[in-house]
């Protein structure tokens, strides 16, 4: 039970989600590394309430296997139990489920589901967006929970193993990297909403910085990206470079830098950004959005080419 008056609000609309972790869950089995993916089963739940609008209130995971293995599902819980602290919510419940023939041994799968509420008024809903809107970029952790089947399929072809030193980052594994935990954003959302002039948020995740920006903006609006506005990081240019990937497949799989996007009311730029570095976060002002002309694409992604440089 939650009692949402006794949270403070007074109109409130629920907001629910749901989501995995994918197959960077093969890395953490493959690994023996299981304290981090239960942060990424969090932040991808609650990073898709903030975005529009709402806090997370509650948060509820599933937990599938063959066979319990009562450390690792402990090392996976402390994550969760992170996780929910990280994002200001309760972890109020969950499922473990034992199936053996479905699982294979050590094999496990995880979804999350989180609750979260908005005042009415406060929603964010895509129709506050309008042309000349800035929009600044917060960075990511690493490739978060998406496209990690590109990522372990570049590993084969190089043929590295998950203990080996990570190339683009050191003193770390590859293994160790790639389980580099999405980030939780709540607590920067918040203070750029409490900042005021926020119009919108963009969770960055599959389908990257092609597919998510729009889902914030309303359809007679493109938004301009401008690729050279931050630096690609790292993780990215070795997974380009190794997977032979072109910069445009990069950006539809991958967050390349990017985690979550914040449409800002032009003359509430500085002060959002403030609110976001003193959150701890580093912000890019990336682009802006406009009117869209009839053949315009919803995004427009310029000087993609600086990413191979």
């Amino acid at each position: 039970m939650f009692d949402l008056k006794a949270a403070g609000f007074a109109d409130p609309l629920l907001i629910s989600a749901t989501d995995g972790v994918g197959t960077k869950l093969k890395i953490a089995i493959e690994t023996g590394i299981h304290g981090t993916v239960g942060i990424d089963l969090v932040a991808m739940c609650v990073n898709d309430l903030i975005v529009q609008g709402a806090e997370p209130l509650f948060f509820l995971d599933y937990y599938a296997t063959g066979k319990l293995s009562v450390e690792t599902a402990r090392d996976v819980v402390t994550g969760i139990a992170e996780g929910c602290r990280q994002a200001g919510c309760a972890l109020v419940g969950g499922e473990t489920a034992e199936m053996p023939g479905m699982y294979g041994d050590g094999d496990y799968d995880l979804a999350g589901f989180a609750v979260g509420a908005v005042e009415r008024a406060k929603l964010l809903d895509g129709t506050q967006a309008q042309a000349g809107d800035v929009l600044l970029g917060i960075a990511s952790s690493g490739p978060h929970s998406n496209g990690l089947s590109l990522v372990r399929r570049v590993m084969e072809t190089a043929g590295l193993e998950y203990g080996a030193p990570c190339p683009f980052e050191s003193g770390r594994t590859v293994g160790e990297a790639m389980l580099t935990p999405t980030k939780i954003y709540i607590a920067a959302c918040r203070a750029a909403l409490a900042a005021g002039g926020v119009r919108g948020f963009a969770h960055i995740t599959g389908g990257g910085l092609i597919e998510n920006p729009p889902r914030a903006f309303a359809p007679d609006l493109t938004a301009r990206i401008d690729a050279a506005s931050w630096t690609l990081p790292p993780v990215f240019r070795w997974l380009a470079e190794t997977g032979g990937i072109e910069a445009r497949e990069l950006a539809r799989t991958f967050n390349c830098g990017i985690g979550m996007l914040v449409i800002a009311a032009p003359a509430s730029v500085d002060t959002i950004t403030a609110a976001l570095t003193g959150a701890g976060e580093s912000v890019y002002r990336v682009g802006a959005l406009e009117a869209r002309a009839d053949d315009d694409p919803s995004v427009i992604l310029e000087n993609l080419e600086s990413w191979s440089r």
